[in-house]
């Protein structure tokens, strides 16, 4: 089932949360690498592919907000408090705008720069803001603040998820497991 059902998130909808939640926990990780490695061809290398990883997710995300639009998400189970609604509402809204907001601020940082740059070695990324030190230096620092609140709501998102499965005994994570098509 590649659609959505009432009760279940379909295939689609699935291999894009996966897939862009394993390439955002590879980015976290070259991003810690990169930024701490000490200067040498390692780090441009773990660099590049930070980059190429984060506009690879900007895609993605692209494309999943767009088949989420026209695909809409199932009902939450029913027995979910009102405040949990909310929560769930607001805190993939947060992860939205973080997985949109983190390529952005990195790609500023490599415009301001003046570092020119390939995707995957293949597609030229053009500079969206004019060199500038200054600007580099901010954007990198909105870019690692922004990454820390990632983190912390990764770490809100599953915690939820496991809540849900061990403590509420609801469907709200099995929906989402890959080789799950209707909720029991």
């Amino acid at each position: 089932m590649l659609r959505n059902a009432s009760d279940s998130w379909g295939a689609l909808a699935k291999l894009f949360h996966w897939v862009v939640a394993a390439l955002i926990l590879a980015q976290i990780a070259l991003g810690v690498m990169a930024a701490s490695w000490r200067v040498s061809p390692t780090k441009i290398e773990l660099f590049f592919w930070h980059k190429s990883t984060g506009m690879l997710i900007l895609a993605l995300v692209a494309q999943r907000l767009l088949w989420r639009l026209a695909n809409p998400p199932p009902e939450l189970p029913s027995g979910i408090a009102a405040w949990e609604r909310a929560a769930a509402r607001l805190s993939h809204l947060l992860l939205y705008a973080l997985m949109i907001a983190l390529p952005v601020t990195g790609w500023i940082v490599n415009s301001a720069s003046n570092v020119p740059f390939r995707i995957f070695w293949l597609i030229p990324l053009p500079a969206i803001v004019a060199p500038d030190e200054p600007t580099a230096d901010l954007a990198a620092l909105v870019h690692g603040g922004l990454a820390a609140l990632l983190a912390l709501a990764l770490v809100a998102h599953i915690g939820a998820a496991l809540r849900h499965h061990f403590v509420k005994r609801n469907t709200v994570l099995i929906r989402m497991l890959p080789g799950t098509w209707r909720t029991p």
